[in-house]
């Protein structure tokens, strides 16, 4: 830029002499009354504006400037302003994030299926040869603390602080997801795919009792009425169920207590820190829970035999290669979901989870060529199909205290 300005130009005492300033301060004091008239850009909270794409302070504003720099001041503008006067700054800031936003919201919903999908599958795959679901467990989190490590390191994004007051908040958090993360692998390892997700369907059912029983929130009649269909459908499908087995079932029922009872929590934990962060906090201390349980559990068993028969099967840069991945399409899904949940409204949420367990019980039964009786597949129907309806009323429900409170 300067040197299509300063081209032609002399030197006196090692500063830049502009030939004919006169022609350009004229042309730009035509549309310009007074010394640089800024124009606000954006929530800037110390009330700076924006002087070719810098940022002042008040401070700056009121100190005087030099006329020779005053003067190359208005060149650089001059020389870098569009002939037709528009303001090329504004549009160069109009990015595609913001120029489309629904087509970025439909690419996040499209990748926290696709991740969550073949993490469901790798994981099941994984169980087929491996199947130590409590030191998965340990694997799956210990991928993902490594990896927010690695960006902390890096500053994508940048460590938020962490006090006693907020860990003693985000332990009991964490140890809910530790419990219920690893229940749904025991169920995962034990029954079909898409049995488990069947069961995990009563989550719903859950959360509104211990609203009702441990909040003390009022729960309407028509919620309940609409986890009817999810009672029933779950009971359709576990009774004919061909992978049915009680160590999977009743691992479900624990996993759906536990996230319960986090989201009880989670609630009690607010602060202003943002989910990555938050996140990979709680992923830290669920790593410290489920450490002990695997080493007591399947340490002794994964010494003696297990991980010899699993490289005896697939060999151990696969065993490596496919607990690294599995690890990392947990982690990245979970960031992910809840990075695309909070682009949407409550509705969208609601219609979002729905349809990620559609999608993972389809494909399950897809990949894995899973038979299921007739009637296991009406039940599942059924229970997709009322926590539908359920998650449309509640969404309804929290819109109506928003519009409320707005209001």
């Amino acid at each position: 830029m300067e040197s299509r300005v300063l081209s032609g130009a002399t030197t006196i005492h090692g500063l830049p002499r502009l030939p004919k300033p006169t022609a350009v301060v004229s042309r730009l004091s035509s549309s310009t009354a007074s010394f640089p008239t800024t124009r606000p850009v954006g929530a800037i909270a110390d009330g700076g504006n924006l002087i070719l794409g810098r940022q002042l302070r008040p401070a700056t504003l009121i100190s005087p400037v030099p006329k020779r720099e005053f003067l190359l001041r208005q060149c650089q503008a001059a020389a870098s302003s569009p002939a037709d006067g528009s303001d090329s700054a504004g549009d160069a800031k109009v990015g595609f994030l913001d120029k489309y936003p629904a087509l970025v919201t439909g690419f996040f919903f499209f990748m926290w299926y696709f991740l969550n999908v073949i993490f469901n599958i790798l994981n099941k795959k994984i169980y087929n040869y491996f199947p130590y679901p409590y030191f998965v467990s340990v694997i799956h989190l210990f991928v993902g603390v490594v990896y927010c490590l690695v960006s902390w390191a890096v500053g994508l994004p940048k460590r938020a602080p962490i006090d006693s007051n907020l860990l003693k908040l985000l332990i009991p958090v964490a140890f809910c997801h530790a419990l219920g993360h690893i229940t749904s692998n025991v169920s995962f390892a034990t029954v079909a795919v898409s049995f488990t997700h069947t069961i995990k369907a009563l989550e719903p059912f859950f959360n509104a009792a211990a609203s009702q029983f441990i909040l003390g929130q009022q729960i309407p009649l028509t919620l309940w009425l609409s986890l009817a269909p999810v009672v029933l459908g779950v009971s359709m499908a576990s009774l004919t169920e061909l992978s049915f087995n009680w160590t999977g079932f009743i691992s479900a029922m624990i996993s759906n207590i536990s996230f319960t009872y986090r989201s009880i929590y989670s609630k009690k934990a607010m602060t202003d820190m943002d989910s990555t962060n938050l996140y990979a906090y709680i992923s830290i201390i669920a790593l410290i829970f489920c450490i002990p349980p695997a080493i007591i559990l399947e340490g002794p068993q994964l010494m003696k035999q297990g991980f010899g028969d699993a490289i005896a099967k697939v060999g151990l840069t696969k065993l490596i290669s496919d607990l690294f991945w599995v690890g990392m399409f947990y982690h990245l899904y979970n960031q992910i979901a809840t990075n695309t949940l909070e682009r949407v409204a409550p509705l969208t949420h609601a219609v979002g989870n729905v349809l990620k367990r559609v999608f993972v019980i389809g494909f399950s039964i897809i990949v894995f060529g899973n038979k299921i009786s007739t009637q296991t597949g009406i039940g599942t129907g059924i229970a997709i199909a009322g926590v539908a309806i359920y998650s449309f009323i509640k969404a309804k429900m929290e819109e109506e205290k928003r519009q409320k409170k707005a209001a």
